[in-house]
């Protein structure tokens, strides 16, 4: 009887470590997610993650792999854990490549698929998983369907030996910005004018795109790139991609092109979670200072009952855009980096050159100056909250705030504020990070039951203080 009592337990204590095992293999392998605690973040393999990030290009699966591992590994080094990835294939490099099998007279197959193109792709994703970076995927890029990019595009009946003008609807020239939508690529779904000679082919695609990036679980869905297509097209393949996916949870957004935030654009994202699992809101970058935090905040504010990340995956600004002189230049796209991570965001990327920093001095010094932070203090665990800053004009200083444990207080440029300590209990050490070489410069205590004057010098850069217990 004691004998088999003893078997008895002993049987109990291996399904209980087996169950620990499973669970611990489980949360290992449950790759990106939307954090339960919080809905505004993510996790990655069960850890909270807030993703940054700064590369040279928007479709990196496209480079050759001897170029690709050292960009990613220098990514890695900095802190940054994000990309963005169009599946892009117009010849900005020179060395991109088509998804269709080009046949011997330079006709393409839309029928048959390129091997190189996929194996790139195969390949990026599975280098990008080893690192624990996070890949944004933009399944339809505009731009490669309009004005000069159309003459050669595989789609362009010219190109193909699919279908002719008449057949798909198609057109020589699509002249205009794709902005305007008069491409009737993006008009083809069985929702909006049911075009079956095209859609099959751009349904094999996005077939064939999930037949690989199902695999892996550090992806992350978006429709298009910044489009303007009618709301019917990204709600089409929102659902279809979902379907694809099966028992797979995935997570998908659109990106809309206006940049203002309240547009009704948007609103098709925000208004509809059951289709939309997180939004993207990097068109807010061509927003300058103050009015750049706000339309953040007013997004979180309008999203607060039904919480979701926000993701800004793309920064505009640097010396060399063309609208530099207009204030979108290096200065702007660091400002935006530090607004998005102090107001709450769950992402914040700089833009690929010439049009962003990419993967720069600056961006470098701007990741890691909020990786510097991150050891100290996690962003999730903070709120913005602006009421305890004095004496602050906008776009002056922004703060975040633990109340009575943790406050990190951003400068843009040259400032001076009161922080609100009356309510905060016992001493604090500070800390300031000049980030032009993202390096720590100061350190003392402070009191909490005070009114506490903060200074940044810096005319041409940000400063960042923390205060915590």
């Amino acid at each position: 009887m004691v004998r088999k009592m003893k078997a008895h337990k002993t049987e109990i204590f291996l399904i209980f470590m087996l169950l620990i095992v499973l669970s611990c293999c489980s949360s290992k392998d449950n790759g990106i997610e939307i954090r339960k605690e919080h809905a505004g973040y993510w996790t990655y393999n069960g850890k909270p993650t807030l993703l940054l990030g700064g590369s040279n290009d928007d479709n990196l699966f496209q480079w050759p792999i001897e170029k690709l591992v050292p960009h990613l590994d220098s990514m890695v080094d900095v802190g940054a854990n994000y990309v963005r990835n169009t599946m892009s294939d117009r010849k900005a490099m020179g060395f991109e490549v088509y998804p269709f099998l080009k046949l011997p007279n330079g006709m393409y197959d839309l029928g048959q698929w390129n091997d190189a193109y996929w194996n790139r792709f195969t390949a990026f994703l599975e280098e990008t998983a080893k690192r624990n970076i996070i890949v944004q995927i933009e399944i339809w890029d505009r731009f490669d369907y309009s004005r000069e990019e159309w003459k050669p595009n595989p789609y362009n009946p010219v190109n193909n030996v699919c279908y002719t003008y008449e057949a798909s609807g198609f057109v020589e020239e699509y002249p205009k910005h794709p902005g305007k939508n008069t491409q009737p690529f993006f008009f083809t779904t069985p929702n909006l004018r049911n075009n079956a000679t095209v859609f099959k082919y751009q349904k094999a695609y996005v077939d064939k795109l999930l037949s690989i990036s199902l695999k892996y679980s550090n992806v992350l869905y978006c429709i298009d790139n910044e489009t303007s297509a009618e709301e019917a097209w990204g709600a089409y393949w929102a659902r279809y991609i979902k379907e694809k996916a099966g028992d797979k949870k995935i997570y998908v957004t659109e990106m809309w092109n206006a940049h203002d935030l309240t547009s009704d654009e948007h609103k098709r994202t925000f208004d509809h979670p059951e289709l939309y699992d997180y939004v993207d809101i990097s068109q807010n970058s061509w927003n300058q200072g103050y009015e750049n935090w706000l339309g953040a905040q007013n997004v979180k504010a309008y999203l607060s009952k039904n919480a979701r990340p926000i993701n800004h995956v793309k920064i505009y600004g640097s010396s060399t855009h063309k609208s530099a002189e207009e204030g979108i230049n290096s200065s702007h796209a660091a400002r935006v980096f530090f607004r998005n991570i102090v107001g709450g965001l769950a992402s914040s990327r700089f833009h690929r050159p010439t049009a962003g920093l990419g993967l720069s001095k600056v961006s470098i010094n701007c990741i890691k100056s909020v990786r510097m932070v991150e050891e100290k203090v996690k962003f999730w665990d903070l709120q913005p909250n602006m009421r305890l800053l004095l004496d602050c004009d906008p776009d002056e200083a922004y703060l975040t705030a633990s109340l009575g444990k943790s406050y990190i207080i951003y400068f843009p440029s040259k400032g001076s504020v009161l922080l609100n300590l009356n309510e905060a209990s016992g001493t604090f050490d500070m800390y300031s990070i000049d980030i032009q070489n993202a390096s720590w410069i100061k350190k003392n205590k402070v009191k909490g039951k005070q009114t506490l004057k903060l200074t940044s010098e810096y005319e041409n850069g940000s400063f960042v203080i923390l205060i915590k217990q």
